[in-house]
């Protein structure tokens, strides 16, 4: 993965990815989705006000003093990915950049996710420090780590379920206590299997 912002007005991070551009790109529509895998933003409340048009509030936990937000988001299609016009907020617009890579290893796609702050004078924004989202580059990581496993399991459709029924509705402290259950739960059951066969032996 790669981050970098510029000294005025954008971040942005880029990952690689073993989705084709247009798997990556399909994935991207479901706008919802990309949100809710960001492990620093708490949903308070997601709406579909029209096809492209949502609110979103909740709680940015990037910066070291949390803050809430509430949001107006319209999406629309760009040539080389999804641009997230925002409303509401210190931030401009999210871009979704696609593009293909050439076949190496397991990646086939690169997703070039930015953050733009240009409508928001530097002196403001300067002011506002406060209220900058600091989370792209955990986002990028956590995404990339997900379209890894998107990869691997989609195909089954009691992880898809649990994906969107189950986890995607989580808070992220939840998403990390159901993790750590499901590793002490794997365990005993080992232990189980292992003690098994010494019981009947005895």
């Amino acid at each position: 993965m790669l981050a970098n912002e510029s000294e005025k007005d954008a971040v942005w991070a880029t990952i690689n990815t073993p989705l084709t551009r247009q798997e990556l790109e399909a994935f991207c529509q479901n706008i919802e989705r990309l949100f809710r895998i960001n492990p620093m933003l708490i949903f308070k409340q997601w709406t579909v006000l029209s096809s492209n048009c949502y609110r979103f509030s909740g709680r940015n936990i990037s910066q070291e003093k949390p803050f809430d937000f509430d949001l107006r988001l319209t999406v629309r299609q760009i040539p080389n990915g999804v641009q997230i016009d925002y409303q509401g907020s210190l931030k401009t617009r999210t871009t979704f950049a696609f593009e293909s890579t050439p076949s190496n290893g397991s990646y086939q796609s690169r997703l070039t996710i930015t953050d733009s702050y240009d409508s928001t004078p530097e002196v403001d924004r300067k002011q506002q420090l406060h209220l900058v989202d600091k989370s792209i580059t955990v986002w990028a990581t956590y995404l990339q780590q997900y379209l890894q496993s998107w990869k691997k399991w989609s195909h089954i459709g009691i992880w898809r379920w649990y994906m969107k029924t189950i986890w995607q509705p989580m808070k992220p402290s939840g998403r990390r206590i159901s993790y750590i259950l499901i590793w002490m739960a794997i365990f005993e059951l080992f232990l189980i299997l292992l003690g098994a066969p010494i019981y009947f032996i005895k």
